[in-house]
């Protein structure tokens, strides 16, 4: 920043709320649950966990703490595309557990070409479950989104080697199907994924699911959203991953899940930005005992928090949004 601007916190413009918050919540969310609040101040705006969107399996909100963090980067994002600079404190309160953030606006540099690049791969940035384009990964691109990951506070790490890659899909493939089964995941998955005809601005619509989970060379095992109702699409035979990957944090407390969140939106805009997507798996990651075996068989100096497959794609669809209207409360004045 430049040293000469005022660190005096800005107004929050009421002309811009709505941008501010749709940029934030075009964020990834575990199954599409959008579990962001947003309180709008004077000065800043408040981030709040929304307990009602919590899943089953998460009953320490870590999946959703990781899914604010995303918005929450979101938002700092979109500050900066007015030219200021965000101000952000994490978990402000410690009193309110569902305040997660408080973020304030000073004045800043214009934003960069870098910042420009992942502002516009927001409108087209989204979980890929389908099948990947074939052809490798931009030249240098996996080590810059591992960039992204340290910027963050986090680490991206690659698993490169044939026999770590086996680990990781061996300790998924023996753990899937029990997941599948247990009750409190197939009721999340019931209430969060969405029929053809469904309206909902919320939840994983049909277009965005395999009726049966991708099973291919080098493709990890999938989470099963369809449930056998046969209201997912049908995927074409496509090339495998070009790059599977873990997001670790130091720690594994609340403002770690937060720190992850906002990695893992920023590596995914990145990459996005070159026309490549991601596929997530959270799934395995919801035990906290199948968490510590990644960890431990993949030798990983942290804790993991999302499993990632790269690869190109040139199609896009884009999940449905709540507006800011259901999002946010306005306090300014």
């Amino acid at each position: 920043m430049n040293a000469t601007l005022s660190h005096e916190e800005l107004p929050i413009p009421a002309n811009q709320v709505g941008y501010l918050l749709s940029t934030a919540a075009r964020a990834p969310s575990v199954h599409n649950t959008q579990p962001w609040r947003f309180r709008v101040n004077v000065r800043d705006i408040e981030l709040f966990a929304d307990q009602r969107r919590k899943l089953h399996r998460d009953p320490l909100g870590r999946e959703m703490l990781v899914s604010c963090g995303a918005a929450l980067f979101g938002l700092r994002l979109a500050i900066r595309s007015l030219g200021c600079q965000p101000v952000v404190t994490l978990l402000p309160d410690l009193k309110q557990l569902r305040l997660l953030a408080r973020v304030a606006m000073v004045a800043g540099p214009p934003m960069t070409a870098q910042e420009r690049d992942l502002l516009n791969a927001i409108p087209h940035r989204h979980t890929h479950r389908g099948a990947f384009s074939p052809g490798p990964l931009p030249p240098g691109l996996l080590v810059r989104l591992q960039h992204d990951a340290l910027a963050e506070g986090a680490l991206l790490a690659l698993v490169r080697s044939a026999i770590d890659y086996e680990r990781l899909a061996s300790l998924l493939s023996a753990t899937g199907p029990k997941q599948d089964l247990d009750p409190a995941a197939r009721s999340d998955i019931a209430r969060w994924s969405r029929a053809p005809a469904s309206v909902a601005y919320d939840g994983v619509p049909a277009l965005a699911f395999p009726a049966q989970p991708v099973s291919e060379p080098g493709r990890l095992r999938q989470r099963d959203f369809d449930l056998g109702r046969g209201i997912g699409f049908d995927v074409a035979p496509g090339a495998p991953p070009a790059a599977t990957a873990v997001l670790l944090t130091l720690g594994d407390r609340r403002v770690d899940w937060l720190k992850a969140g906002q990695a893992l939106q920023r590596l995914l805009l990145h990459a996005a930005s070159k026309w490549v997507f991601a596929s997530l798996y959270t799934q395995p990651l919801e035990s906290a005992e199948i968490r510590h075996l990644v960890k431990d068989r993949l030798g990983l100096h942290g804790y993991p928090q999302v499993i990632l497959q790269c690869g190109l794609a040139h199609s896009t669809h884009p999940t449905s949004r709540r507006s800011p209207a259901d999002l946010a409360e306005w306090k300014g004045s």
